[in-house]
C-alpha cells in the first residue's frame, strides 16, 4: 500500500497559519477563514487549524487542500469538533464524503480558494475537467459539516 498524499507544511507556512488562526481566534476572519478545533485521536487533546469553511449548495464542508494531513486523522477518529472566529464559536459533525461525491465541491472550492490552495492540487484548478478533478479526489479529503445549533 502507498503512503496517503500528504504536502508537509513549510516553516513559514505553519507561522503564517498561526498567525491566521490566532486572528480567527481573535474575531477577524479573512475571507471566510475559521480556527478549527479537533480532539487528537492519541493525545486526546483539542488540536487547533486555520481551515476555509466552504458552502456549496447550502451544505458545509471542509477540504483538506494538502492531503492526508493529522487534522484529517483525527477527524476521522473524532467525527467532529468545532469552528471558531472570535466569541462565536460552532460545533459540528462530520461526515466524509466518498471520491464518487466530491467532483462538484472540489470544483466550487478550487473556484473559491485556488488562488490560496491550487499549489497543493498538482495542476488541477477549477477550470480543470471533470475527470482531472475526480482523478484529483482520493488525494484530498473532504468532510461535510453539520453544525449543532442546541449551543
Amino acid at each position: 500500500m502507498s503512503t496517503p498524499y500528504y504536502i508537509k507544511s513549510s516553516p513559514l507556512i505553519t507561522r503564517l497559519n498561526n498567525v491566521v488562526g490566532w486572528l480567527a481566534r481573535h474575531g477577524v476572519s479573512l475571507a471566510g477563514t475559521a480556527e478549527m478545533s479537533v480532539r487528537g485521536r492519541k493525545s486526546g487533546r483539542m488540536q487547533r487549524i486555520p481551515v476555509n469553511p466552504h458552502t456549496h449548495e447550502g451544505a458545509r464542508y471542509l477540504v483538506s487542500a494538502r492531503g492526508h494531513s493529522q487534522w484529517v486523522r483525527n477527524m476521522r477518529a473524532a467525527g467532529g469538533g468545532e469552528l471558531r472566529v472570535g466569541r462565536k464559536v460552532q460545533a459540528f459533525s462530520a461526515v466524509e464524503l466518498p471520491d464518487e461525491e466530491k467532483l462538484p465541491v472540489l470544483r466550487a472550492y478550487l473556484e473559491k480558494w485556488g488562488w490560496e490552495v491550487n499549489q497543493y492540487f498538482g495542476g488541477v484548478t477549477a477550470e480543470s475537467t471533470d475527470a482531472e478533478i475526480a482523478a484529483a479526489a482520493g488525494d484530498h479529503p473532504v468532510f461535510r459539516i453539520t453544525v449543532d445549533n442546541r449551543l
